[in-house]
């Protein structure tokens, strides 16, 4: 992978072609990642494939991270390979979260209320699903530049609720279609019911 001065070479070539299009670098645990503007992402991705003295021809990974409660609070990494070199740069896009926080729905308790927290040793009610918001993260598709990122946009929208703009088919991918929420979103309800282990109960009790 690029070296932090050769990071910065890349960005100042990008900058000459793109102005604006990088925002900043980073060089962190040997891992080399350009930091660009989401409304130029696609030009950036195009750039590093099809440049000569680059040539990033494959993505290996797209996948999201929530850093909640940070703002810009989703980042979208581009993990993209040049064989040939055997050398990687990650390119990294920060989207805001246009709904802002969930409140909390109703819980199983009843209407309007909260979780349950009157009874310690009541097995702990069921996640609460939000529904989804109108307004989600969004970013154009790369899946034109690289086929492998059909599938992997699909699980980011279906996990994190993030639209790619463009896509040929952004439906859900390993939740059921009529699944309600984001579940690796950092402010989706955790919880369920403890597991009771029979055996250990009979012999330990």
């Amino acid at each position: 992978m690029p070296d932090a001065p050769g990071l910065e070479l890349i960005r100042g070539e990008i900058e000459r072609d793109r102005p604006g299009a990088v925002l900043d670098t980073s060089f962190a645990q040997d891992r080399a990642t350009l930091i660009v503007d989401p409304g130029q992402v696609i030009d950036v991705l195009t750039w590093l494939r099809d440049t000569p003295g680059h040539r990033y021809t494959f993505l290996s990974s797209l996948h999201v991270a929530d850093y909640l409660p940070a703002e810009p609070r989703f980042g979208v990494h581009y993990e993209l390979l040049n064989r040939d070199r055997v050398e990687r740069v990650r390119v990294k896009a920060m989207l805001a979260d246009p709904a802002g926080i969930d409140e909390p729905g109703p819980s199983a308790g009843g209407e309007g209320e909260g979780p349950r927290t009157d009874q310690p040793d009541r097995p702990q009610d069921p996640p609460v699903r939000q529904a989804p918001r109108p307004g989600l993260p969004t970013i154009d598709s790369c899946v034109e530049l690289f086929p492998t990122a059909n599938f992997q946009e699909r699980e980011a929208f279906d996990f994190f609720g993030i639209l790619f703009r463009g896509h040929p088919d952004l439906t859900r991918i390993l939740m059921p279609e009529d699944y309600v929420g984001w579940p690796q979103r950092r402010d989706f309800p955790v919880g369920g019911e403890p597991v009771t282990f029979t055996y250990n109960e009979r012999r330990y009790g």
